[in-house]
């Protein structure tokens, strides 16, 4: 048999038939969405993505993050189909199902700290993210919180609040929870504090500690501080190592709850299955959702069963814990387990090594960060001033579209690369090259 070529692009993007259907779906289709790519998708396979033309791209953004065992891997389409013989729908928040509590039972076992934890279910980041900040609530009857710019965290109204990434997700949408403090992430590569790693002694936390609890938010009335781990939406920004233990350190003197969200850095992308275990934190919640179910819409939050012990009714749901959500986050487990969180730290290492040469012979890229296979690659228009360069950003994205691979923006000026765990060195030196030559275009259009 002849081996398929990747990527292929056979017409101009969109093609025929993606434009029909884009010009039916721009008539009922809500425009908040926000459509980063000109062509309508069809079937997947492994870290492969075709269009309803037989347009067929490399697919380094796996859903945003979700479709992390490869794009409709055969053992999570047979347990889900399995599954959804059996039932589609239990309502789990009113009668009890055998995967609900295998599941819980297994994301207290690999989630951090001791197995004595138990989960909420939901369908989504933002209702995990929900979820904690009524848990956190809830325990400690305080009410304010501190949440990290550049974080994101959802866009319901609770998630809104914490989220501080983008101004077009905020705009409009006021009041929203009030008592959210917002203070700089560690994101060395622009320090807000104009200092440089490591002599800066880590002020970004030793501000909050030092000013945010003593003269803005008292610590008796904070009940949480939420932060991801590695920063997502906001940049790809990979923290100092102090930086979470410190975090962890001032919330446990304040009796303050750590809400880590892990829903983009968790379940083996980063190369270890959470991302907060690259620095040995425990955290008091956590949060997740995208690949946890490899596609399938699950979200969880976890806690110890001290804090997960409100009465019932306190928090509920309808499709949280579905059972065909949950009969596919069980193999996803034991796909990452096996084989795929090894292999997104060796891959990663394997990109970055290639990344490396790029950024140093490359005049607009400016950072090249990340951690296992969730990695950013900042755009700036000289790399001595560091001036942002969100055009080139979009230029690059669009330019690699065009040729055969799919990667996201993120930040105001940063492209990323999250591909599927299952991806191996072939793949990904194709990817990259042409990535490197979108690069090349991109740069030699600016000049």
């Amino acid at each position: 048999m002849k081996k398929e070529i990747i990527p292929h692009i056979k017409t101009r993007l969109p093609g025929p038939e993606s434009k029909k259907l884009i010009s039916e779906d721009e008539k009922y289709v809500s425009q908040s969405y926000t459509r980063a790519f000109q062509t309508v998708l069809d079937h997947s396979k492994g870290a492969l993505i075709y269009d309803v033309d037989g347009n067929c791209f490399i697919d380094f953004h796996t859903g945003i993050g979700v479709c992390s065992t490869g794009n409709t891997h055969p053992e999570i389409v047979k347990a889900v189909k399995a599954q959804a013989e059996k039932a589609i729908h239990i309502a789990t928040a009113d009668f009890y199902h055998e995967l609900v509590g295998q599941l819980a039972k297994k994301l207290a076992e690999i989630t951090p700290g001791t197995k004595n934890k138990k989960t909420f279910f939901t369908n989504s980041g933002a209702e995990s993210i929900e979820c904690a900040i009524k848990l956190a609530r809830y325990n400690n009857r305080r009410p304010r919180m501190i949440a990290f710019i550049g974080g994101f965290h959802g866009r319901t109204m609770g998630a809104l609040s914490l989220t501080c990434s983008r101004l077009n997700q905020r705009r409009y949408f006021a009041p929203l929870l009030p008592e959210v403090t917002h203070v700089p992430y560690a994101y060395c590569y622009r320090c807000p504090y104009n200092l440089t790693y490591p002599k800066c002694d880590m002020a970004c936390v030793r501000y909050i500690d030092e000013v945010i609890l003593k003269k803005v938010a008292p610590a008796e009335e904070v009940s949480a501080i939420f932060v991801e781990p590695v920063l997502g939406e906001g940049g790809y920004v990979v923290p100092p190592k102090e930086f979470l233990p410190m975090l962890k350190k001032i919330a446990s003197k304040y009796g303050i709850l750590l809400a880590v969200d892990e829903v983009q850095s968790g379940m083996g992308r980063t190369g270890k299955m959470f991302a907060c275990q690259h620095w040995g934190v425990v955290p008091d919640i956590i949060a997740l959702a995208k690949a946890l179910a490899s596609g399938m819409p699950l979200g969880a939050c976890v806690a110890s069963r001290e804090l997960m012990s409100w009465e019932p009714g306190a928090h509920s749901t309808t499709f949280g814990g579905n059972p065909v959500s949950c009969a596919s986050a069980l193999v996803t487990i034991k796909l990452l387990e096996y084989s795929l969180v090894k292999n997104a730290e060796k891959m990663g290492k394997f990109i970055m090594r290639r990344l490396k040469r790029i950024w140093d012979n490359s005049k607009i890229v400016g950072d090249v960060r990340g951690l296992g296979l969730m990695i950013g690659i900042e755009l700036v228009k000289n790399k001595k001033t560091k001036e942002p360069a969100p055009e080139y950003a979009h230029q690059l994205a669009q330019e690699c579209f065009k040729n055969g691979l799919m990667i996201l923006e993120c930040g105001p000026n940063s492209v990323r690369f999250i591909p599927p765990l299952v991806i191996d060195e072939e793949i990904a030196d194709v990817a990259l090259k042409i990535f490197e030559k979108s690069l090349a275009r991109v740069e030699r259009s600016r000049k």
